[in-house]
């Protein structure tokens, strides 16, 4: 049957709950601190269903406040329900009024759950001969299911959605029937919604009973062909079973007086969608829409080779409309254009006179070491500011950039701006090496709300009420193209450009003011600015690449992928495209058929995702073959591939930009390329480093790591004196920890006892539960719990310190390193478990490796210092985690490895030890 209709129904609070829940590690916020997180989720699933499956209705389903008739029967109903996350509810009337501009019916009956209302809604409209989608992740619909009513359960994690007809029904719940769902819940039970069930018969037995009798009720009338345990189970609790049954039954017949057409997909009200969005600051949504008011982007704004940015920007700067540009530029100011010799000559004499000035770079490029800069703004009064608009040749930019340099070097005038980093690099090329104290306003408030954004129009309007000029306003033009900046009248650039360093300077003040208040100045001061000048080091000499080491590797990889493809074959019997999840699928399942029931995509073809392997990976010798080959394909495809790519072709070396302001922990993170995620755990990815090579056959690569240094941090922050103690006498802390927790001497500490104690050494760190442990070490839960608790009997200090650190979270909202570095934690107190459990777990964590990213910087700093000091060629060209590369003239060896121990062991004073491990090679790999 063809369906000209197709109804959609969305079961509301499941889909918002599983928008929430899937940006619970890294929540989106507005800027007054709203999370959006399920407002977002939600946007983006509507916008989904509606551009892929193109329903001809459409209605968003709604539990109504209050009791349903499911209370009446059985008062404890969902009593076990935990509290809805404060977030959600602050999130409904947004929610709504996006509901609203997508003119999308709401529906609710006062009385019924959602699932009602929506079964009785999908049996109307099969009837009426809709095509019907229930939209939830929820398997209670699964009893609805018929030939022309299906259950569209959406992805998770970036999967496709599932589209379960009666066939995908019967085979997961074993039955002949969807309607027969209801009698294997009603045994079921369920805990979530305190729907009793039958104690002690679970999901397996449910189906099995229920797919060999086919009802309770026929239980019953066979109850002596029963075991006897199952036979006392259904005859002691049948008033229980019965009623369950009841309330997992959804009704189809809740009083209902609608027409169907009232469901009909109608356009979307774009003024109240570009309003709340704008309200919302979705950026991302906004473009998609292709809704005005699109704010410039930051200059700074870099893309990552190995990391999905679908979802890395999810929030935008307020558009402005024609009126409150003319406001805009009604506020007094003095931006001047410098564009003669008397004028740059007068402009250098000002500069020379103060103690701090403002700047800003505009270039035809971010490309460090390509591009050519167009103009440099300058303030150092508030709402008076100098545009420079420089020459469009190479070397006449370079003699005027070369006038400035005696105020650029002056490390008697301190520097302040935005993304500050950028702008000392672009002046690099030039020649030019900036110098003096660094005030970055987007760092600072980095420290102070490392959650949010910091991109100056967004500081601008928090902070100074002021809505930035966007360059497309003022030129006329959509949107900016920095290439044809320079053909620009610079009269037309120079209250855009000058306009940022105005800004900024006056941010500078604020931000102080704020960091002052808030016991931040000194890790500003002390930390974070001075690495600014580290970082664009680092950026600037880049590392070399041996592009030959990664075409070799590229083919040995290749042919042992071919290897393994004919081994994959030999198992299976036959040869099909192995890249086709339509062909793996078939094999696995329905020549091998290595499991039953298996999971299907929305296309109704089975489901091959790794991570679906990975759960049957025990099953058939096949599938360990299968994820080996796809972990080969990714490393070529993803690494040894897009490595050369990334070579610049002027300094045959890659160039990674370090990013200070992305992790709220306070590590760096790396892009173009993200050499933080290069793999090392395995020998091929650990080949990938061979590539990495000195910058010449008179330098050799110096690598220097911290030893368990987060260990080492909990051991000092915790206090607890076996710990202390182990790292003190130099002992193998997981050996010592497995010696302890199985009451052994340290010597007969086994290999699987020693590598117990580390998982759970680690795991400890990030608040692994006992579930998490047992999974990791494949044990049984009751196990993990004993090694859990032997661990809390040896270490009771870390156990005093986690409960501490929770306690001064729920005190103060947030927690500390050891450097002041604080992690705001707003759902410490939530009354929802699982959002309050994740709030702990970062009280618990974020300190440790918070500090441990705080001791590097700090190295780092005082590394760079003494090479300048004592006239060290030698850079520092890597900061991997815990780990610095630096590019080592062969001379100089002995005297780099002295300095780099010596300022990374002393960083800073602990109650243990901190130790380096270093090496030296002519890789990478050699030297780690």
């Amino acid at each position: 049957m063809l369906y000209q209709k197709k109804f959609f129904l969305l079961d509301a609070y499941a889909l918002i709950y599983r928008a929430y829940y899937a940006f619970i590690r890294a929540p989106r916020y507005h800027s007054s601190g709203l999370n959006t997180s399920a407002i977002f989720g939600l946007a983006n699933t509507l916008d989904e269903v509606l551009r892929n499956e193109k329903p001809t209705h459409i209605a968003f389903i709604m539990d109504p406040p209050g009791p349903t008739f499911r209370h009446d029967l059985f008062p404890p109903y969902k009593a076990n329900r935990e509290e809805t996350p404060e977030d959600i509810k602050k999130s409904i009337p947004y929610i709504k009024r996006l509901i609203e501009a997508y003119n999308i019916q709401v529906l609710e009956v006062a009385g019924f759950e959602a699932d009602d209302v929506a079964g009785t809604l999908a049996k109307l409209a099969s009837n009426e001969g809709f095509e019907v989608y229930i939209m939830s992740p929820d398997k209670d619909f699964c009893q609805l299911v018929t030939p022309n009513v299906l259950l569209y359960k959406p992805g998770r994690a970036g999967k496709e959605a599932e589209v379960w007809g009666v066939d995908e029904v019967r085979k997961s719940f074993q039955v002949n029937d969807p309607s027969q769902v209801i009698d294997i819940l009603g045994l079921w039970g369920d805990s979530s919604d305190n729907v009793p069930g039958a104690p002690g018969i679970g999901e397996v037995t449910s189906k099995k009973l229920i797919s060999e009798f086919g009802s309770i009720e026929n239980l019953y009338k066979e109850l002596d062909n029963l075991k006897p345990k199952i036979k006392e189970i259904l005859s002691s609790n049948m008033e229980k079973i019965m009623l369950s049954k009841k309330l997992v039954t959804i009704k189809q017949d809740v009083p209902l007086s609608i027409d169907t057409e009232q469901f009909v997909i109608r356009e979307i009200d774009g003024e109240k969608l570009h309003k709340l969005y704008e309200e919302l600051e979705f950026r991302t949504l906004l473009h998609r829409f292709e809704l005005k008011g699109q704010e410039r982007q930051e200059t700074s704004s870099q893309g990552t080779l190995f990391s999905n940015e679908s979802m890395s920007e999810t929030l935008m700067v307020p558009s402005h409309s024609k009126a409150s540009l003319n406001n805009i530029l009604s506020v007094p100011h003095d931006y001047q254009l410098v564009s003669t010799d008397e004028k740059r000559q007068e402009l250098i004499r000002e500069l020379q006179q103060v103690s701090d000035f403002c700047f800003d770079t505009e270039t035809t490029s971010l490309d460090l070491h390509s591009l050519e800069l167009v103009g440099i703004s300058f303030c150092f009064e508030s709402s008076r500011a100098f545009y420079l608009s420089l020459p469009h040749t190479f070397n006449e930019c370079k003699k005027v950039v070369e006038e400035f340099k005696q105020v650029f070097e002056n490390e008697n005038i301190a520097k302040t701006g935005q993304n500050i980093k950028f702008d000392i690099l672009a002046l690099r090329r030039y020649g030019v090496e900036v110098k003096g104290d660094l005030f970055d306003t987007m760092l600072a408030h980095y420290l102070l709300e490392p959650d949010m954004r910091h991109n100056l129009n967004y500081l601008a309007e928090v902070y100074l009420n002021y809505s930035p000029v966007p360059i497309e306003e003022l030129i006329g033009r959509k949107g900016k193209d920095q290439r044809s900046m320079r053909d620009l009248d610079p009269e037309m650039v120079r209250d855009y450009a000058a306009e940022d360093a105005d800004l900024a300077w006056r941010l500078s003040f604020v931000l102080r003011k704020e960091l002052e208040k808030h016991d931040l100045l000194a890790l500003s001061e002390k930390l974070e600015m001075p690495l600014i000048y580290v970082l664009a080091d680092m950026e600037w000499n880049g590392i070399r690449v041996d592009n030959k080491i990664l075409e070799v590797y590229a083919g040995e990889l290749s042919q042992e992928a071919l290897k393994i493809e004919k081994e994959i074959y030999l198992l299976a019997g036959l040869e099909f495209n192995l890249q086709s999840p339509k062909q793996l699928g078939e094999v696995l399942f329905d020549k091998l058929q290595i499991i039953k029931n298996p999971s299907r995509t929305k296309t109704k073809q089975y489901s091959t995702s790794e991570e679906v392997l990975e759960k049957i990976s025990d099953k058939h010798p096949v599938i360990e073959k299968i994820l080996e080959y796809r972990g080969l394909k990714k490393l070529i495809s993803t690494y040894v591939e897009a490595l050369p790519r990334l070579i610049h072709p002027k300094t045959r070396k890659v160039h990674t930009s370090f990013n200070q302001a992305i992790a709220s922990t306070g590590r760096l993170s790396s892009t173009n390329p993200n050499l933080q995620n290069i793999p090392i755990r395995e020998e091929r990815g650990r080949e990938i480093r061979k590539a990495f090579i000195p910058s010449s056959p008179d330098h050799l690569l110096l690598s220097a790591d911290y030893s368990q240094i987060e260990l080492r941090l909990m051991a000092h922050m915790s206090k607890d004196e076996s710990m202390i103690e182990a790292f003190r006498n130099n002992e193998d802390i997981h050996t010592a920890t497995a010696a302890k927790i199985n009451h052994v001497r340290i010597q007969d500490a086994t290999r699987e006892m020693r590598a117990q104690a580390k998982t759970a050494n680690f795991g400890i760190i990030y608040g692994i539960s006992a579930f998490g442990l047992s999974q990791r070490l494949n044990i049984a839960r009751e196990e993990a719990r004993k090694l859990i608790d032997g661990y809390f009997s040896t270490y009771p200090g870390v156990k005093l310190y986690m409960e501490k650190n929770i306690g001064i979270a729920r005190e103060r909202g947030f927690v500390e390193t050891i450097m002041g570095r604080k992690r705001h934690l707003p759902d410490i107190n939530s009354k929802n478990a699982v959002v309050r459990g994740m709030a702990e777990r970062n009280a618990i964590n974020a300190p440790i490796q918070g500090s441990a990213a705080d001791i590097i910087k700090l190295a780092m700093i005082n590394i760079r210092n003494r090479f300048r000091q004592e006239g060290i060629r030698s850079s520092l060209v890597l900061q991997v985690h815990d780990e610095l590369v630096f590019d080592a003239l062969k001379s100089e060896i002995e005297e780099v490895r002295s300095i780099v121990k010596e300022e990374m062991e002393h960083a800073v004073s602990l109650m243990v030890p901190l130790v380096i491990e270093s090496g030296t090679g002519e890789n990478w790999l050699q030297a780690h």
